[in-house]
């Protein structure tokens, strides 16, 4: 089975690739939000052309484990992508993979900015997402 990872944002999506045989997460890179509809067919055309049979999205929970104006931003993407790409799609809590991910680049003496504006740090970051569903459903 292949899943596809996503780290959702208004500028960026971060992408990523994963099956269930080397329970190993890759990045894809990234896609640049122009339209929402150009998303939903960019978004399409990977999953047709990688076989994907589960999305996996990043939820931003707050740290109390609330539920707050991202994580509904979140929802109806969701919603939205479910409608255009009939798969399963599970959330997987992505509190601070991003700034972990940024961290990670700053202490290896990357320029941070350069990076984002590369999509890099979203492609990274929809990679852990990606790598703990793997995880989870491998050691479970």
């Amino acid at each position: 089975m292949n899943f596809l990872g996503i780290d959702f944002g208004n500028k960026r999506i971060g992408l990523s690739l994963g099956d269930d045989e080397c329970f190993l997460a890759v990045p894809l890179g990234c896609l640049q939000v122009h339209s929402w509809m150009q998303i939903f067919q960019e978004l399409e055309e990977v999953v047709q052309m990688r076989h994907i049979h589960q999305m996996v999205v990043g939820y931003p929970y707050n740290m109390d484990d609330s539920v707050g104006q991202k994580a509904q931003e979140v929802d109806r993407f969701i919603a939205e992508l479910q409608k255009k790409i009939p798969l399963p799609v599970e959330r997987v809590d992505e509190r601070l993979t991003s700034e972990s991910v940024e961290d990670l680049y700053h202490r290896s003496g990357k320029n941070r900015q350069k990076l984002r504006r590369k999509g890099m740090i979203d492609a990274a970051a929809a990679t852990i997402i990606l790598q703990e569903f793997l995880d989870q459903i491998n050691f479970t």
